[in-house]
C-alpha cells in the first residue's frame, strides 16, 4: 500500500509498533534543550526509538492515541511544532549540514515565505538549501535546489537560474503546479523537467561534492548511526556537548568538536561495514513488512564487498532506501528476492531465497 505522504508531527502515521511522529527541526539543527526534549518525549510518550530519516528529520515511534497530545505539548515550547498541518507540509526544507550563517538565513527566509504562501504542493515536494562550495545534497530528495551562487535549479535539470530570494523559489513551485506537475495532488519535479524545462535556466549547475563520510570535517565531527537510530541517552549527551546538525545520510554533525566520549550507537570509522547497510524497520514494526530486516542486514554486513551498499527491504516499496543499491534483498511471501544494481521493486536476479541461503549468495 502506497500512502503518498510522509508522517509529520501534526500528521502521525500508524505503523505496526504504534504511531510514527516525525519532527522537522527548523533549519535541520538542534540545540541542547531541543535534543533533551525529543529524548524525553521518546521515552515518556513513545517506545524509546528515535530515527533519523532520509529527509534529515527525526521520527519517534511507538506513540499511542493516549500519549500523542502530551508529546506534542512537550515539544511545542521548544519550537519543534508548526502552527498547523498546512505549514508543516510546506516547510519541507533540507539544509546542508555544513551551512554557514548565510545559508541558515536563506533557509529561514524560505521557511517564512512558504508558511505565508498558499501553495498546495504535493506532500513529498521539497526544497534543498545547498549553498556550499560544492553541493552535497544532489543525491538526496528535493524538487527545488538552491545552490552556490546562489542559484536556483529544478531537480532533474543540469542548468540553473540566478536566485534573488524566496520569491524565486515560490515562483518555480508555482510553475511546477501550473505545468500540471502534480496531477491528483502527487508528482515530483524531475518527472516534469524530463518533459518540459523551466524558463531562465541558463547557468551551469555546480559539480557535486563526493559523498560525506564519518569523521572530522571543518564544521565538526560527522557521526554515523546504524540504520539511522539513536538512543535517547546518546541524543541527550550529544546535545549537551554541542549543537547538532541533522543530515539525510543517517549521520549527525556535532558542531565544532573533534573528539567524542564513547557513546552507544555511534559509528566513527568510515570503513565500518554498517555504514553500507540500508534497511527499513521491517516486520513487526511495519505492518507491510514481510520479514524482519535489520537483524538480517546486521548479520550480512561482514559479507558486503568494499564500497558496496546492501539494502534489505521488508516489501517492494523500498522505504528504507528509495534509490538503487549494489545489492537489494526484498522480502516476499516466498522468501527474499535478490536485485543487483536496482531498487526494491526492480526485476530480481534470484527469487524466493531462504535467509539461510543469503550468506552463500552474497
Amino acid at each position: 500500500m502506497i500512502r503518498g505522504w510522509c508522517p509529520g508531527a501534526l500528521q502521525p502515521m500508524e505503523s505496526g509498533d504504534g504511531w510514527v511522529v516525525r519532527i522537522r527541526p527548523p533549519g535541520g539543527r538542534l540545540d541542547a534543550a531541543q535534543a533533551q526534549a525529543i529524548a524525553d518525549a521518546a521515552q515518556t510518550h513513545g517506545n524509546g526509538v528515535i530515527e533519523l530519516t532520509g529527509r534529515a528529520n527525526l521520527q519517534l515511534r511507538g506513540v499511542t492515541p493516549a500519549t500523542y497530545a502530551p508529546l506534542i505539548a512537550a515539544l511545542r515550547p521548544h519550537g519543534l511544532i508548526d502552527p498547523d498541518i498546512a505549514t508543516e507540509t510546506r516547510r519541507n526544507i533540507l539544509v546542508t549540514p555544513f551551512a554557514d550563517a548565510a545559508a541558515d538565513a536563506l533557509a529561514a527566509d524560505l521557511a517564512a515565505a512558504l508558511a505565508a504562501s498558499d501553495l498546495a504542493l504535493p506532500a513529498k515536494f521539497g526544497f534543498a538549501v545547498d549553498t556550499g562550495p560544492a553541493p552535497v545534497l544532489t543525491r538526496d530528495p528535493a524538487d527545488i535546489r538552491i545552490e552556490a551562487g546562489p542559484t536556483l535549479r529544478a531537480d532533474g535539470m543540469d542548468r540553473a537560474a540566478p536566485y534573488h530570494g524566496p520569491q524565486d523559489a515560490l515562483a518555480l513551485a508555482r510553475w511546477f503546479l501550473d505545468q500540471g506537475g502534480a496531477p491528483d495532488g502527487r508528482g515530483r519535479m524531475a518527472a516534469l523537467t524530463a518533459r518540459v524545462q523551466p524558463p531562465g535556466a541558463t547557468l551551469p549547475a555546480p559539480r557535486p561534492a563526493a559523498p560525506a563520510q564519518p569523521g572530522p570535517h571543518p564544521e565538526g565531527l560527522l557521526v554515523a548511526l546504524e540504520f539511522g537510530q539513536i538512543t535517547p541517552d546518546t541524543l541527550r549527551r550529544l546535545g549537551r556537548l554541542a549543537p547538532l546538525r541533522l543530515t539525510p545520510w543517517r549521520m549527525l554533525l556535532v558542531e565544532g568538536v573533534r573528539h567524542l566520549p564513547a557513546l552507544e550507537g555511534l559509528i566513527l570509522d568510515p570503513r565500518d561495514p554498517r555504514n553500507r547497510l540500508r534497511a527499513c524497520p521491517g516486520a513487526p514494526a511495519c505492518p507491510q513488512g514481510r520479514a524482519a530486516t535489520r537483524p538480517l542486514a546486521r548479520a550480512l554486513a561482514p559479507l558486503i564487498p568494499p564500497d558496496a551498499v546492501l539494502h534489505v527491504s521488508g516489501c517492494a516499496k523500498g522505504c528504507g532506501w528509495p534509490r538503487a543499491a549494489d545489492l537489494t534483498l526484498t522480502a516476499t511471501p516466498e522468501g527474499f528476492d535478490l536485485i543487483r544494481h536496482g531498487r526494491a521493486h526492480d526485476p530480481a536476479a534470484l527469487r524466493g531465497l531462504h535467509p539461510d541461503q543469503l550468506p552463500k549468495v552474497l
